[in-house]
């Protein structure tokens, strides 16, 4: 079962192409909605990786990651995508809905947001500005509902990389906060701040 698409969360069948930008360094990028079988096997390398300690999956087998994207598949608050590249899988997103998730307990969630975790998982060949670019076309997609007012993340206080990245694509830091199994630094992007960085 996949959930169907709310006024802020895009989603459709497992596999199926729900966002599609051509980039004239990257190629064309099409965010397809994750299939927990067809997709496990990249998506469990990338989560076991080293670099992806602070995915917080790295302890999992292939078959109990499978089970937790089938789990998500269910939800109409959480949907898990995998973002490819001239049909080379780069990217694990995952968008969800605050106040449905434990992130809405410990900051005063708008009605407008959504958060995401990005996992950045082989990149093809190389492009300057990479991670920036591919960045755009996932806020792109995110912007796409117009329910959508304010992207949140929450990176670990510990990954100062990420930190360092959001605040160079325009996020504004919030407080950081305690989650489950983490200290996590809360960042915020603006509809209004997005649009205006991409008029500049």
């Amino acid at each position: 079962m996949t959930a169907l698409t709310t006024d802020r969360l895009v989603s459709g069948p497992a596999g199926a192409v729900v966002h599609t930008a051509d980039d004239p360094l990257l190629g064309r990028i099409e965010v397809a909605v994750l299939d927990p079988v067809g997709d496990l096997e990249v998506v469990h390398r990338w989560v076991t990786a080293p670099a992806a300690r602070f995915w917080g999956l790295g302890d999992l087998s292939a078959g109990e990651l499978g089970e937790v994207y089938a789990y998500v598949d269910g939800l109409s608050t959480h949907h898990a995508f995998v973002i490819r590249r001239d049909g080379l899988p780069i990217v694990l997103l995952q968008t969800y809905e605050p106040e449905n998730d434990p992130l809405g307990e410990v900051y005063d969630a708008q009605a407008g947001d959504v958060g995401i975790h990005f996992l950045l998982g082989d990149r093809g060949a190389p492009v300057r500005g990479f991670t920036t670019r591919v960045a755009h076309v996932i806020t792109a997609f995110l912007f796409s509902q117009p329910a959508v007012d304010r992207i949140v993340i929450e990176p670990d206080v510990g990954n100062d990389r990420a930190v360092a990245r959001a605040r160079l694509f325009g996020f504004t830091l919030g407080p950081q906060v305690e989650l489950p199994g983490k200290s996590g630094q809360l960042a915020f992007l603006t509809r209004e701040a997005w649009e205006t960085a991409e008029r500049s």
